[in-house]
């Protein structure tokens, strides 16, 4: 088990711009809400109904244009049949629109270019610019799909930031939290049962390894699936089943580790089947060498005293089984530690000794952690309420 490593130092962005000069995900929301609510305004001010009809309109004008551009140019026969079924479909569009809409006279301008007997690509070029007044329209409806696409990244992007604050404003209670530590208390008084009790411990399970088969460590270490400080990882099935109904399962596990390296002669004289045992051990050599004490080691800095003593509590089954009672003993007199009046004045001393940076007590010192928790805690507020005002759309 190792000791925890402060991240680096964070910075916060509160709404005024990164360092490297991008908008902050508060800025971006707001400026995508704005976005959406300026061409939502437009088009309010136009009417929904009148922006769609001329938008449709237009985009089947310029499709119909697009559509016969070169088959509706030239003098031959079937250029001029293209361009009967052009001009006719054309007036038809014409002719469906209400006469009241913006634009109208765009459209009819539009087939006056193309009422010819013959076109060129000129005449279809002067209709295509004849319809530019009514392109506003459907350039409205392209920009709000644009500015909701932006406002569901933004928002994406603005509850992502919201899930590191949280992160971020723990870090920064912990450092305060740390900065009230008594850096001169006697940690030692912690340190060295703790040390005691690891060395013990490593040294009982070498030997236990050495020992017991490795059906009896499987067993352990099925135990310690309803003990959740006991943090072994469980066999691999196939490992587990040849261990539990094979006869290999009463060799330890270093026999079976080196075992799984003989040739398949020289393995027939220790066990019934060669390919079985390579196929279920030699595949898990590093699942096997793995198996150690670490999951019953107690972490320097150690944990406030509730944790401690149920860690203690779920250790102790499992250290009487691998060690004898001078070990159980010792890691009894860990757990008294966290009973002692003044355990959390020395474990937080503790912690702050291991795990405060110079850089981060000269922060603490200079009041920058408080300034950045502040200012950590307003931009949740912010975005809190930012991502609350602007429903998804």
């Amino acid at each position: 088990m190792s000791e925890r490593v402060p991240p680096a130092d964070a910075r916060s962005n509160t709404g005024t711009g990164t360092d490297d000069g991008e908008p902050t995900p508060l800025e971006s929301l707001e400026a995508a809400r704005q976005r959406l609510e300026t061409v939502e305004t437009r088009i309010g001010d136009h009417g929904e109904e009148t922006v769609a009809e001329v938008a449709t309109a237009y985009r089947n004008a310029t499709k119909l244009l697009d559509d016969y551009v070169d088959r509706a140019t030239g003098t031959g026969k079937e250029n001029f049949q293209a361009y009967i079924e052009l001009e006719g479909k054309f007036d038809g569009l014409v002719s469906g629109l209400s006469d009241d809409i913006p634009e109208y006279e765009a459209f009819e301008e539009a087939l006056e270019r193309i009422d010819k007997r013959r076109l060129s690509e000129s005449d279809f070029e002067r209709a295509t610019e004849a319809l530019e007044p009514a392109a506003e329209y459907a350039d409205l409806l392209e920009e709000r799909e644009a500015a909701r696409e932006e406002l569901a990244e933004a928002r994406k992007e603005a509850n992502k930031r919201l899930r590191t604050i949280g992160d971020e404003i723990e870090e920064r209670e912990r450092l305060l939290e740390l900065a009230t530590a008594d850096l001169d208390a006697p940690v030692d008084r912690l340190r060295e049962p703790i040390e005691t009790y690891n060395e013990a411990i490593r040294e009982a399970f070498r030997e236990y390894r050495l020992e017991a088969s490795a059906r009896e460590v499987f067993d352990l270490l099925e135990r310690s699936q309803w003990y959740p400080f006991v943090d072994y990882e469980q066999p691999p099935d196939e490992l587990l089943a040849y261990v539990r109904e094979n006869e290999a399962g009463e060799y330890t596990i270093p026999e079976l580790l080196e075992y799984a390296d003989y040739s398949r002669s020289k393995l027939s004289h220790y066990v019934e089947s060669a390919d079985e045992l390579k196929r279920s051990v030699a595949t898990q050599q590093t699942y096997l060498d793995g198996i150690d004490a670490e999951p019953l080691t107690i972490d320097w800095p150690p944990e406030p005293a509730g944790a401690l003593r149920s860690r203690a509590r779920e250790y102790r089954p499992f250290v009487a089984r691998i060690a004898d009672e001078d070990v159980v003993a010792t890691l009894r007199e860990v757990r008294l530690l966290a009973t002692e009046s003044d355990y959390g004045r020395l474990q937080t001393a503790a912690r702050a000794v291991a795990q405060l940076t110079p850089a981060e007590r000269e922060r603490l010192t200079d009041g920058r952690v408080a300034d950045e928790l502040e200012a950590l805690r307003t931009e949740r507020e912010r975005l809190e309420a930012a991502l609350e005002v602007d429903d998804p759309v």
